[in-house]
Parts: C-alpha cells; structure tokens; sequence
C-alpha cells in the first residue's frame, strides 16, 4: 500500500535529488529511499575506524588534502602523458 505526503523542499534541493537519480524515470521516493539506506551502518565503528577519521580530520585541519579540481587536473595529466607515450610507440 502506498501512502501519498507532500513535501516542501527548495528548488536546489530537488535540482540535487534529480541529479541523483540513477535513470531520468527513477522517482524522488526510490532517490531518497536509497539515500536513507546509505545514510545508517548496522556495523559499528571499530577504534582503528575511529582513529582513522580523526587522522584524516587532523589532516584536513593541517591542509594535507587535495582539492577536486587538482585530482582532474592530475589525471588529465596522466592521461595526456599516456596519449603522448602511445602515440611515440611504433
């Protein structure tokens, strides 16, 4: 059975929701269902979990990240310097 609600959410919300979806047909239900599933654990965190995430937040905190943008630019260059190698090759 299923039960009809409305909600109200902003528009770049739903703009978010629709670029969430895995086919252009896929509703909002089936969308925030699989996000309410990925969103709880049944397993807890283990210490070496939780020791890991507070080494990468100390490591955020210190700038020892890279952005976005420099992990493409980084993989436009190995791409780039891979098409250079194969086109050397006889």
């Amino acid at each position: 059975m299923v039960a009809t609600t409305t909600i109200c959410v902003e528009p770049e919300v739903k703009e978010l929701l629709k670029g969430l979806r895995i086919h252009e047909n896929e509703s909002y239900n089936s969308v925030v269902k699989r996000l309410l599933k990925n969103a709880y654990s049944d397993e807890p965190y283990t210490e070496e979990d939780v020791k890991d995430l507070e080494t990468a937040l100390q490591e955020i905190k210190e700038g020892k990240y890279y952005t976005h943008e420099e992990v493409w630019a980084e993989i436009d260059r190995e791409r780039a310097e891979k098409q250079k190698e194969k086109a050397c090759m006889p």
